[in-house]
């Protein structure tokens, strides 16, 4: 992990700089330093009394277990996977043990994340928002042993299952870390450590939990402070939940810098306008929604964005009704949508034009392949796979059976693509492909003929069955102003090939989205299907 020795080195040279700031609290570089040897404190308290629990279990002596006590493993003995060629498969959290955070407190997840850096554990974050079964799941299969969460309804659903580890609330940890004796100071770990386990987006399945080694970090950290400006000093706003791949590494790219990273609990367009101008952030890093959100509130209050200079946007193709609005309303801040994978890291991004171009960062290499495992000549549409340096090994077996790289290192999420030279033209992912009357249809192309669509606050393009064609292309929109289905067709012909033009268009009163926002495309299909959407 690149943060330990730069908090380390600006806490000697500018102990006063910010380098978190939440809404109602703020930490120094100085006291960051210190706090972290609190942190630990509390996380060595809480691991000897998981191991004393573990001891008292393998013994039969732990007191109201239904079970027999050789039935409940030890922490850590999910994770003892069959020996594999990725350490990250057989990683053994009995030596180094997995600590998680599971709140909407921002600040502090974000201090406790950065507090741990400097210690041999492994630090996750977990959103409460998750449904509460794959919670379960997840802190039982990959060997949680420390959680810090205030429901109630996970502390009575983990111990209904046997889970051998520590939960406490933030308020508990808070009083622990003024109650403890600090540890011992942080140092800078080897690069072949564990440091995080993330999980996947969940936009098409249960998110995947796998790991990162500090090389690995710092390997996606040599990118992005190359491309996206992370620089030190900078005043980033980085607003949602840690929990998020997005706002998570904003925060280690800003400390990793010398930076100061700006965070959020909830987001609101006016607030977070009022903490722009006062806290002086030049630098903001959030999802395509929040942009948006953030330039139709400088089109009525400019004044507050005039130190704004630069916007990073998470996810590619970046609509072109987003990319007008900062056009418009903040001329003179820069606008970079990059694109990325959690399990891969940094990939490309792209700056002008209609965004649907990404170049690719150098020193990563892709390739897309078709449905046997060829790899396909430039303007095909295929499978794409990147080998990077950031890389993660595996996913964790709990999580998931799905393998995410090849034998020759090359990964891949299922993201479809056409591959000019060093330019990416992402197509979605593998629903997103379907055939309709001989023609090959990529959906997210069909979606970004209608970004600005009047009427239509989002819209999902699906693929409904059809006795003549096999298939054919539906457009459900969102919203009750919606415009009547010759309006959408005559819009669609002036900016779609025949065969991309919708033959059957919906609406419905919301789409259904993940967590994060992001709209669930079988779910939209799902209620077509059911006649729950209405057929225009």
């Amino acid at each position: 992990m690149p943060i330990t020795g730069k908090i380390l080195e600006v806490a000697q040279a500018h102990p006063e700089r910010l380098a978190i700031v939440g809404a109602d609290s703020r930490i120094t570089y100085g006291e960051l330093a210190e706090d972290g040897r609190r942190v630990r404190a509390v996380v060595e308290h809480l691991q000897d009394a998981v191991r004393r629990g573990n001891a008292r279990l393998r013994s039969g002596a732990l007191p109201g277990n239904a079970e027999s006590p050789s039935a409940q493993p030890p922490v850590g003995a999910a994770m003892a996977a069959e020996p594999s060629e990725h350490p990250a498969a057989s990683f053994d959290s009995s030596a180094q043990p997995v600590v998680a955070v599971s709140s909407t407190d921002a600040f502090h997840t974000a201090r406790i994340i950065a507090g741990l850096a400097g210690f041999d554990c492994v630090a996750a974050t977990i959103d409460p928002r998750w449904p509460l079964e794959h919670q379960v799941r997840v802190v039982l299969g990959t060997g949680i042993s420390v959680l810090v969460s205030d429901s109630d309804a996970l502390r009575d659903a983990l111990a209904r299952a046997g889970w051998a580890g520590a939960q406490v609330s933030l308020e508990e940890f808070c009083r622990l870390e003024r109650e403890l004796p600090p540890a011992e100071a942080p140092s800078v770990r080897p690069g072949d450590e564990p440091f995080l386990m993330l999980f996947s987006s969940g936009t098409t399945s249960n998110p995947k939990a796998f790991l990162k080694t500090r090389a690995q970090y710092r390997a996606n950290f040599a990118v992005s402070s190359a491309h996206l400006e992370p620089l030190p000093g900078v005043a980033t706003l980085a607003p949602g939940p840690l929990s998020y791949s997005l706002t998570l590494y904003a925060l280690v790219e800003c400390l990793a810098s010398g930076g100061s990273c700006h965070v959020a609990d909830s987001f609101e367009a006016l607030a977070a306008s009022r903490r722009i101008f006062d806290e002086g952030v030049t630098r903001i890093v959030a999802v395509p929604a929040v942009i948006e959100s953030l330039a139709l509130v400088a089109r009525r209050s400019p004044a507050r964005f005039t130190g704004v200079q630069l916007l990073v946007a998470g996810g590619a193709n970046l609509s072109a009704r987003i990319r007008s609005a900062v056009a418009e309303s903040l001329p003179h801040a820069r606008l970079v949508s990059y694109y990325g994978a959690a399990e891969i890291g940094f990939i490309g991004d792209s700056r002008g034009g209609d965004g649907t171009a990404i170049t690719l960062y150098d020193g990563i290499a892709a390739q897309v392949r078709g449905p046997l495992g060829e790899v396909l000549a430039d303007g095909e549409i295929g499978e794409l796979w990147i080998r990077a340096d950031a890389c993660s090994d595996c996913y964790l077996p709990a999580t998931t059976d799905e393998q995410l790289r090849d034998g020759e290192g090359w990964a891949t999420v299922h993201d479809q693509a056409r591959l000019r030279g060093r330019q990416l033209e992402l197509l979605g992912r593998a629903g997103d492909i379907v055939v309709t009357g001989g023609h090959k249809v990529s959906l997210p192309e069909v979606e970004r003929a209608f970004e600005l669509l009047p009427g239509a606050d989002a819209v999902c393009a699906v693929s409904a069955p059809d006795a003549s064609l096999g298939s054919v292309i539906a457009l459900v929109l969102e919203g009750a102003d919606a415009p009547d289905k010759a309006a959408v067709l005559a819009f669609a012909r002036e900016r779609l090939a025949p065969q991309f033009v919708p033959r059957r268009v919906y609406r419905v009163g919301e789409l259904p989205r993940t967590v994060g926002g992001k709209v669930r495309r079988a779910a939209t299909a799902e209620l077509v299907a059911h006649g729950e959407a209405v057929r225009l």
